[in-house]
Formats: C-alpha cells, structure tokens, sequence
C-alpha cells in the first residue's frame, strides 16, 4: 500500500471513527482502524467497529498502490493529530515495491516472528513506523441485508436525537432503557425514551413511502446514537438512508457509514404512561422557569435535588422553592400566562426538569397535571412540534 493524503483529512476521520474503537478490547485488533486504500477509485477508508458500534469513513487520496491494514487507534492518532495540518503525508506499508530494502529485510524477519506489520508515515518534519496488523484480522463490520433504504433529513434525525438522547437510562441492569426507541411508519417517525422516572416522545411527519405495511419499531443504544448525532452536526442538510435488520441497523451517507447492533427486549408501551386528561393546567414562560430554577438549584443540588411548586391559578403566579436543612433556603416567583384547574403544591427533581425544559422548542411551555403523585406533562404552547415530555413527580413527607 502507498498513499499521499492531508494532515487534515487524515486526522479528522481518524477522530471520527476512533469513536466506535474498543476502550478495553477483547482481543487486541480492536484497539485498530482499519485502514484500505483503493487505486481504481483513489478513495480510502477508515473503520473503527468495537463489535457493537462501527464507524466508517472515506476520503479522497493519492492512492499509488492498494492494500489494507490495521493499525493502533490511540497511539496513530496521537502521532497525526501532531503533524502540522499544512503538511502532506505519505503512508506506507509492507511490500510496496520502492520501499526501503533494509526496512523491508527487518519488516519481514518481524513478520515472521509474528510481531505484526509495520507502516510508515512520512511528513514533511521527519518520519514514524507504527506496528499494525494484517486486515484480514479485523472483524467484518456487519451491514443490514434489507435492500429497502428508509430516507431521512439528517436534520430530523438530529432533532429527534436531541429532544430524546437525554431522557435515556444509564442503568445497564435496564438494557432495553439504555436506548432510543425508534417507530417508523409509512409517514412517521417517532422517537421515546424513558428511564423509568421521566419520558420523552417526538413524533415527525415523515414521508417513508418505502416502508412496508405498519412499518418496524427498532430499540438503538444511546452510545451508538450520540456517535451519530455528533456525526450529523456537520452537514444537517443532509439525507441519511436508515437500513434496518435482524438486529442491526445502518446510517449510510455518501462517505460515513454508522452500523449498531439493536437492543433486545420489549420497549415499555409508554403512550399508556401519558393521561388522556387533565384536571390542572398552566402556561408559563420556558427561559424565565428555566434562570429560576437554576438558581434554586444552587441550593436543592446540595442535598436531593428537589424543588418544590406552589401554584396559584387565581393570582398567576408559580412559586419555585428549595430548602435544606442546616443550609439555606432558596424562594423564587415566576408569573403564569394562563392557568385552569385548582391551585396545587407539587415536587420535582430539578435536574429532571431542566433537561425537559432545554429540550422543549417553544418559549412557552404548557404543564398539565391532576394531583401530587400522578405523571406530569410538558408541551410545547403553539408551534408544531409534536414533542411529549413526562415526568413523575417525587412525594414529600408533610412535616
């Protein structure tokens, strides 16, 4: 293999795919990418698969000869990222025909003592050798074998992510939480996640002619999908083809390609979660709740993370208070822009709050409600977002 490439192409989709590399492998060419050159297309890819999550990239080069290997993640990202970003490399593997004959009569006693292969990367400021492996080593990175590719705005993709990735669990012993439900239909796509105390839904108008029938419901690890979504922030205008199969599922685009194996189980049937109506509700500005509760979160942090409403239809407002024991109190008034139903006092963690509030697309936020112990509902007021956030209030002892 030979090839000239840029600093710069070279090194960022080596971050890119050193994302799906194995942190503690279970067999030693996990800690690899694998990198294959290819003359006839002057392409070369980069691929990082911990067996779970695999990513793919492809850029353009200077391809003088094919070839394929694998090389450590860590130690050849570390050596590239140092390289001036104005300088061209040229890399080099085992059995290019001009390479050095005294490195190839020491690659080959190597070789034979089983001490891997080594590869060259020259710059303009001098030269490395790095031992790699032979390519053929490296795991297959699994594609899904449905021919039906389902097409969706990276865009879409990104908000759906955004407004759900967070809610997810982070408790392995609750596998199928620790993912993003994803529903897809012949025109919607629709995202949840829950960790047992809060829920998050967004549903899309998606026109997925493409979709046979009812369509499929597919549970994706979180990992997996942060990995996507930071691959998504960089071309949000995009169009991603979603393949789905047994077990797995493919993001594909033109030069990356993000593979994930699915979570097994039964997704929770969380639309059940969610009342079907109302005996108390309130509108109130989303920035204006969101400052207040930060700063009594100052105070609530410093034990159990509670705050505590105390809201008043008639008088409009909405009391935000915390206060701890040997430490200090914390009281805070927002106004409503409307409110029905009788006045009631409610607790919440403040964490859980905020994170549904920064997620909620509107600058008003509408809170639905029936009593102190049952699930309450954040919308969004106008706009068109179909987004659903629910979260169980925590019960305090009456003192």
């Amino acid at each position: 293999m030979k090839l000239t490439c840029s600093q710069a192409a070279l090194n960022s989709n080596l971050q890119c795919v050193s994302r799906a590399v194995a942190t503690r492998p279970t067999h030693p060419v996990l800690a690899n990418v694998l990198l294959t050159a290819d003359e006839g297309t002057g392409k070369v890819s980069l691929t990082g698969f911990d067996l779970s999550l695999g990513i793919q990239t492809t850029f353009t080069a200077a391809v003088e000869q094919s070839g394929a290997i694998t090389l450590p993640s860590r130690l050849l990202g570390d050596i590239v990222s140092r390289l001036s970003a104005d300088s061209p490399l040229s890399l080099q593997s085992p059995g290019t025909p001009d390479s050095d004959s005294a490195s190839n009569d020491d690659d080959q006693g190597a070789d034979e003592q089983g001490a891997g292969l080594s590869f060259q990367l020259t710059a303009r400021t001098g030269a490395y050798t790095v031992r790699g492996m032979p390519a053929e080593d490296f795991p297959e990175l699994p594609m899904a074998q449905s021919p039906v590719a389902i097409p969706l705005l990276a865009q879409s993709l990104r908000d759906g992510l955004a407004r759900t990735l967070f809610a997810t669990s982070s408790d392995e012993a609750k596998q199928i939480l620790t993912g993003v439900h994803l529903v897809v239909s012949p025109s919607s796509l629709e995202f949840a996640a829950t960790d047992g105390h809060r829920l998050a839904v967004l549903t899309q108008t998606n026109d997925n002619s493409s979709v046979q029938d009812d369509g499929f419901q597919v549970t994706i690890p979180a990992r997996s999908l942060r990995e996507l979504e930071h691959l998504l922030s960089s071309r949000p205008d995009e169009t991603i083809d979603l393949y789905h199969d047994q077990g797995q599922v493919v993001f594909l685009r033109a030069d990356q390609v993000v593979t994930s194996r699915t979570l097994d189980g039964t997704y929770p049937k969380y639309n059940q979660l969610v009342p079907e109506t109302f005996s108390r509700s309130f509108t109130v500005d989303r920035v204006l709740m969101s400052t207040a509760l930060e700063r009594v979160a100052v105070l609530a942090d410093q034990q159990n993370s509670v705050v505590k409403f105390s809201v008043d239809v008639a008088e409009r407002q909405l009391r935000i208070y915390a206060e701890v024991q040997d430490v200090g109190r914390g009281d805070e008034s927002v106004p409503l822009s409307d409110g029905e139903g009788g006045n009631i006092d409610v607790a919440f963690n403040v964490r859980y709050l905020l994170d549904g509030l920064k997620a909620l697309p509107t600058p008003e936020v509408k809170f639905q409600m029936n009593n102190p112990t049952n699930p309450v509902v954040l919308r969004p007021h106008g706009g068109d977002v179909a987004f659903t956030y629910l979260v169980m209030p925590v019960q305090i002892r009456n003192s």
